[in-house]
């Protein structure tokens, strides 16, 4: 690696990023480490590491396209060609039948086909750039392989998104394309639209950043792109996004930092893609200007480059705060990361235009509850510190990815707390469970919710009722609130069971040791991060600090969970902790005026819950 293409370690978390330029210079600095690893041929990008499920072939692939998502808009942006190069050799080999490196036929839901939208992207985007330079033979070659799409099936999701953008590139450039299946999948994806600019992943499936940095982003660029020959779906498009916005805006914390929450959060900076593709549509409005959205994006990347996201290379790396295998998916290859690259799309932006030439600005006034029902969410902020938790009534399904229930199923979610997954199957320690309630059978396994009955949300109390067996049955309210919120859990047993309640997981640090202090069924842990607190107010026992195994949390890789254990015998019982949490210093106090607050009284035998409209809640034993 040359002198000049060294990444100095510090040298993207100094970068700026207020003009475009430094955006530009941060492509860069991500990009260029990966230079001397191209494979001869040019089209794959096998980064060392472990293994995705589809194999080292597919993976070099997945790795090669994924840096198209930021060099596409850099080049459509006037960027320079100091990246396209190998880009474009590569291109031409992965779609040559004839070569070594020909990247192979697609089958039905094959991950070629995830990789094939970006360079449907390009086609559209870029024209002159990857379709112009090529003779009819390499046109032929490039066609064919991308046109497989329209003969496999893609899973019925966001990747229905895929045949979408693939289309539209060869349209753009005047080759045939299929569109009756691009029509198609327009329509199928109109029905997971749930409304408030909300989509789920699929009939039935989650609503998480899936919809921001993939539905809506491949709807706004395609509004960008298609608005004079489909004006009303443009239009459509444009308008959902804007409704969305209003939601997701309280997903995001005044530094920058985001809430951690559902799957491939290894993306990370993907998380800001939704509010490029925002600013790339130019689809304003008297709240969302261009200085505010400016400011989402840059912050986060700010946030984001200040963390030890990359290897001592400078090559990003699978995890979320810092490198992390333990919460990876089956689909993260050493290459998947690089779809962060998606929110470079506002480098297609004219330097002279609004979006670059307006001052970045903070975030606009924003109440500290906001009620979110299509996710399933509340979501409360603290004005003072910037924290910004989701509170969260679980799902009617669920699914096989991994760590479904750490990832979609805990009470809250928190963006200074983030969130643990499991290590191991035994005891507290590998469980991780913070904001989740552990049952296990007396035997140190223990299970968690991973799906729900019935769900409901009135205000701030949220409901949820699940069955973690056939004769158990666990109903649990959580009243929403910062720093102070309180979960209650009316269990029907027919078995004996060990049960353990967990706060916020706090971060250890290097050079300073949690303090830790219990009294009468209440644990405080305090160190200058911040503070996690949990309170017996019913039914539980002592309270326990447990230590979980390294790497379980996205953002700490060593924590402490306040947790509230208790052994129950078959029958039915009440229980209810307050729990706390707060980022940075301060006492933990309080909990009196918090419950007062709450509107939440508790009895000997029974807990009440004023309601913000109509009859309080009351929780019994029957």
């Amino acid at each position: 690696m040359t002198g000049t293409d060294k990444l100095n370690m510090n040298a993207i978390a100094g970068n700026p990023l207020i003009h475009k330029q430094d955006l530009s210079l941060a492509l860069r600095q991500l990009v260029n480490p990966l230079k001397p690893l191209y494979e001869q041929g040019g089209s794959r990008l096998p980064i060392k590491g472990s293994l995705a499920g589809y194999g080292e072939s597919i993976a070099g692939l997945e790795g090669f396209s994924r840096i198209l998502w930021g060099v596409v808009p850099d080049l459509a942006g006037g960027g320079t060609d100091d990246l396209w190069g190998n880009c474009l050799r590569g291109i031409l080999t992965g779609t040559d039948p004839e070569h070594p490196h020909y990247w192979g036929d697609a089958e039905d839901y094959d991950q070629r086909l995830v990789e094939m939208a970006v360079l449907g992207m390009a086609l559209a985007m870029i024209p002159e750039r990857i379709w112009g330079p090529l003779n009819e033979r390499e046109r032929g070659n490039l066609h064919r392989w991308l046109n497989m799409i329209n003969a496999h099936p893609c899973y019925d999701c966001n990747w229905l998104f895929f045949h979408v953008m693939v289309n539209l590139g060869f349209y753009k450039t005047g080759q045939p394309y299929d569109k009756v299946q691009m029509e198609r999948n327009l329509q199928r994806i109109e029905e997971f639209y749930l409304g408030r600019g909300w989509y789920s992943d699929g009939i039935g499936g989650h609503s998480d950043y899936y919809v921001p940095f993939a539905i809506h982003y491949y709807a706004l660029v395609y509004s960008k792109l298609m608005e004079r020959e489909d004006p009303e779906r443009c239009a459509r498009f444009r308008n959902r996004a804007q409704e969305f916005a209003m939601d997701f805006l309280q997903w995001f914390s005044p530094n920058g930092a985001a809430l951690p929450y559902g799957r491939s959060l290894a993306y990370r900076f993907a998380q800001s893609a939704f509010w490029s593709a925002f600013a790339y549509a130019e689809a304003w409005t008297e709240l969302f200007t261009p200085g505010v959205v400016k400011g989402l994006v840059l912050r986060n990347l700010r946030w984001w480059f200040k963390q030890p996201i990359l290897d001592e290379s400078g090559i990003l790396t699978v995890g979320y705060a810092y490198p992390n295998l333990i919460m990876a998916e089956n689909y993260n290859s050493p290459g998947s990361p690089y779809w962060a690259l998606k929110t470079f799309l506002v480098l297609a932006l004219d330097e002279q235009g609004r979006f670059w030439r307006e001052p970045e600005q903070g975030l606009p006034d924003l109440p500290c509850l906001s009620v979110q029902p299509e996710p399933h969410l509340v979501l409360c902020r603290q004005t003072a510190t910037g924290h910004v938790a989701a509170f969260n009534t679980g799902h009617l399904s669920t699914n096989e990815h991994t760590h479904t229930s750490a990832k979609y199923e805990k009470f809250v979610y928190s963006s200074a707390f983030g969130f643990s997954v499991p290590r191991g199957e035994w005891g507290l320690a590998q469980g991780a469970m913070d904001s989740m309630l552990g049952l296990s059978e007396q035997d140190n396994l223990y299970r968690v919710r991973r799906s729900n009955e019935e769900t409901w949300i009135r205000g701030r109390v949220l409901y949820a009722r699940w069955l973690p067996w056939s004769n158990v049955v666990v109903e649990t309210w959580v009243v929403a609130g910062l720093p102070w919120h309180v979960r209650i859990h009316r269990i029907i047993t027919g078995r004996s069971l060990d049960v353990s309640e967990g706060g916020f997981a706090l971060g250890l640090l290097e050079d300073e040791a949690a303090a830790v202090q219990t009294c009468s069924g209440r644990l405080d842990a305090t160190n200058r991060s911040g503070s996690s607190a949990i309170v017996n107010l019913t039914g539980y026992g002592e309270a326990l600090a447990v230590y979980p195994n390294a790497n379980t949390n996205l953002l700490h890789p060593r924590t402490v969970i306040p947790s509230l254990p208790v052994a129950l015998d078959p029958g039915c019982h009440l229980l209810a902790a307050a729990v706390w949490g707060q980022p940075g210093s301060g006492r933990i106090t309080g909990l009196e005026a918090a419950l007062k607050e709450l509107g939440i009284a508790v009895g000997q035998d029974e807990i009440t819950i004023a309601g913000e409209a109509g009859e309080p809640i009351k929780i019994a034993i029957p």
